[in-house]
């Protein structure tokens, strides 16, 4: 006996099916049958689109995501205090004379 290898599927493809399914203007037979899915398939993927959505659309951030304004302030503290502690690789023109 041969055995069958399981199919992968992209984002888009998942995302495009989950919504016909959504839509509700073909049963969930018609959409299985036209792309050659198992009902249940399209059912958890229009189940993860729709638990999806609301986070698109939150305001809120995840206190671990940075935005990239806050990631350049901290990498340029970091290279300030480097300079700072190990001095200016850069050749400095101000001459003090006191």
């Amino acid at each position: 006996m041969e055995r069958s290898i399981r199919k992968r599927y992209d984002g888009t493809f998942k995302a495009k099916v989950a919504l016909e399914a959504i839509k509700g203007q073909k049963t969930l037979s018609q959409i299985a049958s036209e792309y050659s899915i198992h009902p249940n398939q399209i059912i958890q993927w229009k189940k993860l689109l729709l638990e999806g959505v609301p986070k698109i659309f939150s305001r809120k951030r995840n206190p671990e995501e940075k935005s990239i304004e806050e990631k350049e302030a901290e990498l340029y503290r970091q290279i300030g205090q480097f300079l700072f502690s190990f001095g200016s690789p850069f050749p400095t023109n101000h001459s003090f004379t006191l």
